[in-house]
Order: C-alpha cells, then sequence, then structure tokens
C-alpha cells in the first residue's frame, strides 16, 4: 500500500461563481484548469477530465484542456476520465494524446470507456445498435497503435489502414492507457486480455460489491499471460471543514444533477436518507478530511487497489467551495490516507 497514487477527477460541472450566478462555459473550463494547477503545487499525483456532450458539462474534449494544463503544471499526471473511444477514432485520439504528452513532458495517460452517456453517437453520426462492436474493434486497433510502429488494420466500423505510420509519435514510446470499467465482467476481462490497467468506476452502493471484479481481472491477466496491473478506482466526494458543512454544502446541487439525470433514466428523485445512507455506507466520499480519509482507506484496502480518484465535482458547487475541497484533498486526506494505510 506503500505505492498508492491519488487523483482527483471532473466532468467540468457547470459551478456557481462567488455571486451565485452559473458560470458560462468557458467559465468553468477555466476553472478546471486552475483547480488542476492547484493540484500540481499540492503534489496530488493525477488530474483527469471526462468527456461529455451535455450542457451541464462543460467539457467535451478532454485532451484539449489537458493540453491547457499541461503548459501550466510541472509534475502531475495528466488524464482522460474517461474517452469515449467508441464514438471517436482511434487514430485521431493516439495522436492528441501523443500531442498532451509532447506538451507535457510525458506526463499524459489517457482512460478509455464506452461512456455511462450516449449522447456521443448520434452526435457523431454512430448507430447504437453497433454498441457493443464499436468498442471492441477500437479498442483492438487502439492496442495496435501504442506499438507506435506501422500498422495493418480492417474491421466493419471505419476504414480500413495500411502499414499506416501514425505520428507524432510520444518522446518514451510509450503511452499510458488505461480502461475504464463500470460493472461488466466481460470488459473487466477484455481489459485483462490487452494487459492494460483497469478503472473501475464506482459510484454507488457498497465498494465491496467490486471485489469480484479487480479478482476477476487478476485471475483473468494470469490465465492471458498478460500484467495484472494495480486497480484503480474513481467514485464521488467532497471535504469541507466538517461533516455536516460537506453535506450541507453538497447535497443540493448533487441532488439536483441527480434527479435531472436520473429522470432520463427512469429514476426516482433521491432522497436526502438515500444521500445518507450512502455517505455512510456507499461509494460516496463526503465529509471531514478525517472522515473521507478513513473511508477511502478502507475502500482501497478492501479492492487492493493502487489508485483512487476523487471525482470532486458534482453539478452546480460553488467554485469556492470546490477549490477549497482540493486544497483540502492534497493537504490533508491524501497524507491522512498514506498514515492509515501505512
Amino acid at each position: 500500500m506503500a505505492d498508492i497514487e491519488f487523483g482527483l477527477d471532473t466532468f467540468g460541472d457547470i459551478p456557481q461563481t462567488d455571486t451565485g450566478e452559473l458560470a458560462s462555459h468557458a467559465q468553468a473550463i477555466r476553472h478546471v484548469v486552475a483547480e488542476a494547477v492547484l493540484a500540481d503545487q499540492l503534489g496530488i499525483e493525477v488530474f483527469a477530465v471526462g468527456e461529455h456532450h451535455r450542457p451541464e458539462y462543460a467539457i467535451s474534449s478532454p485532451e484539449t484542456v489537458l493540453a491547457g494544463i499541461a503548459t501550466q503544471t510541472e509534475r502531475i499526471r495528466l488524464s482522460s476520465g474517461v474517452t469515449v473511444l467508441s464514438s471517436d477514432d482511434p487514430v485521431r485520439v493516439f495522436q492528441r494524446f501523443a500531442t498532451v504528452d509532447a506538451l507535457s513532458n510525458g506526463r499524459a495517460e489517457v482512460i478509455l470507456g464506452r461512456g455511462s452517456f450516449t449522447e456521443s453517437f448520434p452526435l457523431f453520426g454512430y448507430d447504437m445498435n453497433d454498441y457493443d462492436t464499436l468498442f471492441e474493434e477500437k479498442i483492438e486497433l487502439f492496442s495496435r497503435l501504442l506499438t507506435e510502429r506501422p500498422v495493418s488494420w480492417s474491421g466493419t466500423t471505419r476504414a480500413a489502414l495500411h502499414d499506416a505510420d501514425v505520428f507524432p509519435k510520444t518522446e518514451s514510446g510509450h503511452l499510458s492507457t488505461w480502461v475504464g470499467v463500470g460493472g461488466s465482467p466481460q470488459s473487466v476481462v477484455r481489459t485483462a486480455q490487452y494487459g492494460f490497467p483497469l478503472m473501475l468506476a464506482i459510484i454507488g452502493g457498497s465498494p465491496e460489491r467490486f471485489a469480484p471484479y479487480a479478482d476477476l481481472y487478476r485471475r483473468a491477466a494470469e490465465q492471458f499471460g498478460t500484467t495484472a496491473h494495480p486497480i484503480g478506482m474513481h467514485s464521488p466526494g467532497f471535504i469541507a471543514r466538517t461533516d455536516d458543512e460537506a453535506k450541507e454544502i453538497f447535497f443540493p446541487h448533487y441532488k439536483v444533477m441527480r434527479d435531472r439525470i436520473g429522470a432520463l433514466r427512469g429514476w426516482p428523485p433521491v432522497t436526502r436518507a438515500e444521500f445518507e445512507n450512502e455517505v455512510a455506507h456507499g461509494s460516496m466520499y463526503v465529509g471531514s478530511p478525517e472522515t473521507v480519509a478513513r473511508r477511502m482507506a478502507s475502500a482501497i484496502a478492501t479492492l487492493g487497489a493502487g489508485r483512487f480518484d476523487l471525482i470532486y465535482s458534482a453539478g452546480t458547487t460553488p467554485m469556492s467551495d470546490r477549490m477549497r475541497a482540493v486544497e483540502l484533498y492534497g493537504t490533508e486526506v491524501v497524507p491522512l490516507v498514506r498514515d492509515i494505510l501505512a
């Protein structure tokens, strides 16, 4: 557990400004850059930005935001969380992240996923009936592109490649690549088959429920003869000086976001009691630094995880509160978790 890494994850949620108004998309993007700069100064290992194509979120192009962050930071690794590979082109994804890798002096990484939302499919002209085939073919192509040698490939979802050389190359010859999985055993096995690190998206319920997936990944890697990398996990949370303060700041903004998404998926509105139960027993890390650190350490130990990324932004949570949460995460939560696990 001594080598545990800690990251922060955001989708570029549109926050409230200090005047109580909603930020513009442009303001929200600039604020994410400022949060990443602070995370870098605090020594947090990873900063990840997710891809969404909805009005509540400002980031649709993670690598563009990461390129901006790259020029203002020195140490922190810069990741997507996730890149929706199914509705993108693997060649362009590699090129864009290789460019971020150059701008950051080798700090770029990509987390590939199928995404928890589907807006990108019609937006870019993909058929949802091809949902599984799109990801299966494109991750196979991406795995070949990572060799940084000429690639020949054919499939049904894009034009074939014939001895195609793709540029730019990374300086190190290696682009760090993970796969984000939300709970599909088939996806866990596929990740192990390609030898990619596994990032578990644990956004509800007890983290213990995901222990079988961690075990499946390790067993599958052994059977495929690939490397079982340290597992990552990412979950939502929020930190303030006290438990009550954290919950009172976080819940109203979380509820609006959760109910809006839930209405599209047939979920009933979330209640305060359900929220409190998730904070106490589930995968929502909301509270004081001590409370959040204790629960994070327990989840990390349960899964034998090597990395924990906290999704620190939710809905319209004010900019100043988000920035304070980032500061508390880096200065108090992370050191406390390291002490507990040691």
